[in-house]
């Protein structure tokens, strides 16, 4: 591996360092034999893992490397192709066991306050150019409404509101095998591989239960899970609060599902109509509390109704089976769900989902989307521990702690203080001795605040 790792140009040495140090602090290597990823007889593993990694960061392409015969491993394309597709590789335990140990150790130690979330979301992994990928299907993307050949990568993360780390995933295909392309090669049902390809025709409000437990016995907690209308029913409800976790998430206005409200069924509109708004600039224009009807079990939920920012005369509404949180409450921590998009985004633009990849196994699409994972993990975990001085270690637990939220009438009484102490020290005869005085408090201030009063000294100067 440290071959690998070290046929980097200059500019790539960081990067080196980096990787090495963050494989040997996480036991890749006894991570990848548990899931199942070990020697059999010539290459070792971790140096096939480790070139996969590093692709992105310094290598190029896999195929120019090869073509131009710059950073050529020690093994051939066979070598690696027979990586990517091996089916015994359970890759959804790796990034989980993965996951839990960095939160575990390394962010969840930074945090007091903050609220650790769960987040379900999926994104399009597309495959438009071959139609000989397995289990590929017709799928609908939202965000650009058309339907397009691939995958709906549906994904579990973990965020504090600070830091995203991705827990695990599943490339679904279509359950309805009118909309599949190509439907799973035959394997024997007790392997990880067929289990693999059962979970992708599974339906995604049902697959979000294995991803979750998954992440509980791999050692992740959250207590809330969120998500949007696409997965908010009150199926999906019952099913996570009986797992023990709350949900918040955005929820649809349809005449289809109904509420028990005022010992009626309701749409949520129809609550809506009947209740008296909040006028001014209120965060939300109304909440109520509802019972969450499956299968004659009723759970209580809170609904708030927030005005759509896109159009002022139009509302969301957004469902907490937690009824003790305040209506902010809830609309803060699901504002965290944004975290996951950030994470999409990132992914396909720099991290090459979807693009790196041209197998058209089904094990090779997986094991390139588990890697791209521990990418964004490393990068993530790097991001943290770069801005929080906290992470430098014990030493620095215990001289910092969380900065005290003072109130505004605190900070300007302060800042006053400041400003007068620094008058009595001077005579004021003029303007010019005026605008000395307060380069003399902007420096005594600036201690305290470095950045906030830069460009009002340069203004007023």
């Amino acid at each position: 591996m440290n071959n690998i790792l070290t046929q980097t140009n200059n500019n790539g040495n960081q990067i080196s360092k980096s990787v090495k140090k963050f494989f040997k602090r996480f036991h890749i290597s006894s991570l990848l034999r548990s899931c199942n990823a070990y020697k059999e007889k010539g290459i070792p593993v971790m140096d096939i893992f480790a070139y996969l990694f590093m692709m992105i960061f310094s290598f190029g392409s896999m195929y120019m490397n090869f073509k131009t015969k710059r950073n050529i491993p020690s093994f051939g394309k066979d070598t690696i192709y027979r990586f990517m597709k091996q089916a015994n590789i359970n890759w959804l335990k790796f990034t989980s066991r993965l996951s839990a140990t960095i939160i575990n150790s390394a962010i969840k130690p930074l945090n007091n306050k903050c609220e650790d979330v769960f987040i379900f979301d999926d994104s399009i992994f597309e495959r438009n150019r071959s139609k000989r990928v397995e289990l590929l299907a017709k799928v609908y993307d939202h965000a650009k409404g058309v339907y397009t050949f691939g995958f709906r990568m549906l994904t579990l993360s973990w965020s504090d509101g600070n830091t995203l780390i991705p827990i695990n995933s599943i490339l679904l295909s279509s359950e309805n095998s009118k909309n599949r392309i190509n439907d799973a090669k035959a394997m024997d049902k007790r392997t990880v591989g067929y289990r693999r390809r059962r979970l992708s025709s599974t339906k995604a409000t049902l697959a979000i239960l294995d991803l979750l437990e998954a992440a509980k016995k791999s050692g992740v907690s959250a207590k809330y899970v969120l998500f949007d209308s696409w997965f908010t029913f009150p199926s999906t409800l019952h099913a996570i609060k009986a797992k023990g976790y709350e949900v918040i998430g955005m929820i649809k206005k349809t005449p289809k599902m109904l509420f028990k409200y005022n010992n009626k069924d309701m749409t949520l509109s129809s609550i809506y109509k009947c209740n008296k708004k909040r006028r001014g600039k209120s965060k939300y224009l109304l909440s109520v509390v509802v019972g969450v009807v499956k299968d004659g079990k009723v759970i209580p939920a809170k609904v708030v109704y927030v005005r759509n920012r896109s159009n002022r005369k139009e509302y969301l509404c957004i469902i907490s089976t937690d009824t003790s949180l305040s209506e902010e409450d809830i609309i803060r921590i699901y504002g965290k769900r944004w975290d996951i998009e950030v994470f999409f985004k990132f992914c396909k633009s720099y991290l090459k989902l979807s693009k790196e990849c041209r197998s058209l196994s089904f094990d090779a699409i997986t094991a390139h989307t588990a890697i791209v994972f521990v990418r964004y993990m490393m990068l993530s975990l790097e991001k943290r521990e770069n801005e929080d001085h906290r992470s430098l270690g014990e030493y620095y637990l215990k001289i910092f702690d969380e900065l005290p939220n003072i109130t505004f009438e605190e900070a300007m009484l302060f800042v006053l203080d400041v400003f007068k102490e620094t008058f009595l020290q001077n005579d004021v005869s003029c303007d010019s001795e005026i605008v000395k005085i307060y380069n003399k408090f902007v420096e005594s201030i600036r201690k305290y605040l470095p950045v906030c009063f830069r460009d009002f000294q340069h203004n007023f100067s």
